[in-house]
């Protein structure tokens, strides 16, 4: 009778530790599919952001040397609307470093409209400021 008693006791032992060892598996896949996720979005947005930074450069450029910017400026929203996919996941992924994204993206799109070159080199500098601290702030989140 005992030895019954204790077969079945081992029996439901196992399946308890069996049962949390996959549940732990399954949530420790989840949280490193989500931080994935969220690095590819990061990533994605840090692109996109330096694509269209270089586009605006390039169009303020030529539309403050009086040449013509038809294809820059083509090109700019091109890029500017590559910002919108992946700076939305990034809020809804990550958002602690949501702030930072908003002001790298703003940064950004501060390039246009310039009065002289000496101001397109600071707001580019600023843009490339804000971009590194969205880089920051996603490492310090991503390593949390």
């Amino acid at each position: 009778m005992w030895q019954t008693l204790i077969a079945v006791l081992g029996t439901l032992a196992g399946v308890g530790i069996t049962g949390s060892l996959q549940l732990r598996t399954a949530r420790t896949a989840r949280t490193e599919a989500r931080r994935a996720e969220a690095l590819t979005a990061v990533t994605t947005l840090a692109e996109a952001l330096a694509d269209h930074r270089r586009a605006m450069w390039t169009r303020e450029d030529l539309r403050l040397r009086g040449e013509d910017w038809t294809e820059a400026r083509a090109a700019s929203h091109a890029t500017r609307s590559a910002i919108t996919g992946p700076l939305l996941r990034v809020q809804l992924l990550m958002p602690a470093v949501a702030p930072a994204a908003q002001a790298a993206a703003r940064a950004t799109y501060e390039l246009r409209g310039v009065i002289a070159h000496d101001v397109l080199d600071v707001a580019r500098t600023n843009a490339i400021g804000k971009a590194d601290a969205l880089v920051a702030a996603a490492g310090h989140h991503l390593a949390a």
